[in-house]
C-alpha cells in the first residue's frame, strides 16, 4: 500500500508490517490491520524468548491507538501462542504493545506522561478512557521503567515525609533524592515499618553511603536514620522550620497582645479630648520576655 511510513509514524508502530487501514464510517474508527516483521514473531509474550507456536490463539484482537485529531485509531492483528520453557503456554509478543495491554506502546506513554502533568478529569476527558484504565497503564509503564534504571543508585541526600491521600488519615511515605530533585520511592503508611521497608530495598551498604537525610522531626523516622544510617547527617526540613519559626512568632505576638490588652484595662480612664499639654507620658509597655 502508499505512504505506508507516513501510517507508521501517524500510528506510532515500529517493526510491523502494516497490512491495510480500513475506515470504519458507522463507528468513526480508523483500523489498521498489522503483523509483526518476521525477527518479531513466535517470541514469548513475557521475556521476549524465541519459542515454538502453541497454536492459532482466540482469533484477533484490537489495541488501541493515539487518536487521529478526533478519529478513534485500532490496530487489529491475530495473536497466536506460543510454549515458553519458563512461563509456558502464553500470547506471543507484539512490537507496539506491552503484553496483556489493551493500548499501543505510545497510547500508554502518553496517558502516563499526561497523568503527572494534569488533572484526573482532563487525562480522562482527552484521552477517552477511565480513570481505573489509567492506573493500569501507569502500573504498566512504571514496571518497565523500573526494571531498566536503578532508582537506588548513587543515592547521598534523602528527603524522608509523609502525605496525606483521600480522607481518613491515609498517608503515603515518600523519599526523594535531594541532589537529583526526584522521588525515588513512595509506599502506603505512616509507621517505622513503612521506613525499615526502604531502607530494607536499599541495603546494607547504600545505607552506609548515604550522607544527609532530612525529615519532619517525627521520632520514628529519626529512630530508623539512627538505626539505619547511623553516619548521617539528620536534618529538619526547610518547610518544617519556616512552620515552627511561624509558630513561635505567632505565640510571641499572641503574649504581647495580651499583655498590651491587660495594661490597657488596668489604666485609668482619661476624659474626652486630646490630653493636655503637662499631661504624664503613657507608660512603656514591656512583656515578660523583654520585648516592647
Amino acid at each position: 500500500m502508499r505512504d505506508v511510513s507516513l501510517w507508521r509514524n501517524l500510528l506510532g508502530i515500529e517493526k510491523t508490517v502494516l497490512e491495510r487501514v480500513v475506515f470504519d464510517e458507522d463507528a468513526q474508527v480508523l483500523v489498521a490491520h498489522v503483523r509483526p516483521v518476521a525477527r518479531q514473531r513466535g517470541r514469548c509474550g513475557r521475556c521476549r524468548r524465541r519459542s515454538p507456536q502453541y497454536d492459532g490463539g482466540p482469533g484477533r484482537r484490537r489495541w488501541r491507538a493515539l487518536d487521529l485529531g478526533t478519529i478513534r485509531a485500532e490496530l487489529e492483528a491475530d495473536t497466536p501462542r506460543v510454549r515458553c520453557r519458563e512461563h509456558g503456554v502464553v500470547v506471543a509478543a507484539v512490537p507496539w504493545a506491552r503484553h496483556d495491554a489493551g493500548h499501543t506502546y505510545a497510547f500508554d506513554d502518553q496517558v502516563a506522561w499526561l497523568a503527572t502533568q494534569a488533572s484526573k478529569s482532563t487525562v480522562t476527558e482527552l484521552m477517552r478512557i477511565a480513570w481505573r484504565t489509567v492506573g493500569s497503564i501507569i502500573d504498566r509503564v512504571w514496571e518497565d521503567i523500573d526494571a531498566q534504571h536503578d532508582r537506588f543508585d548513587g543515592l547521598r541526600r534523602i528527603g524522608i515525609d509523609e502525605i496525606s491521600y483521600k480522607k481518613g488519615h491515609k498517608y503515603l511515605m515518600v523519599v526523594v533524592d535531594h541532589d537529583r530533585r526526584r522521588l525515588v520511592w513512595a509506599a502506603p503508611g505512616r509507621t517505622s515499618a513503612t521506613v525499615h521497608e526502604f531502607f530494607d530495598l536499599l541495603g546494607e551498604q547504600r545505607c552506609a553511603l548515604i550522607t544527609h537525610v532530612s525529615a519532619d522531626g517525627a521520632d520514628f523516622i529519626d529512630t530508623v536514620v539512627t538505626d539505619r544510617c547511623p553516619a548521617a547527617v539528620r536534618v529538619a526540613d526547610p518547610f518544617h522550620i519556616v512552620a515552627w519559626a511561624t509558630d513561635a512568632l505567632d505565640e510571641v505576638r499572641r503574649q504581647g497582645w495580651n499583655d498590651a490588652r491587660k495594661q490597657a484595662r488596668a489604666e485609668p480612664k482619661r476624659g474626652r479630648g486630646r490630653p493636655r499639654s503637662d499631661a504624664p507620658p503613657r507608660a512603656c509597655l514591656t512583656n515578660r520576655r523583654g520585648g516592647i
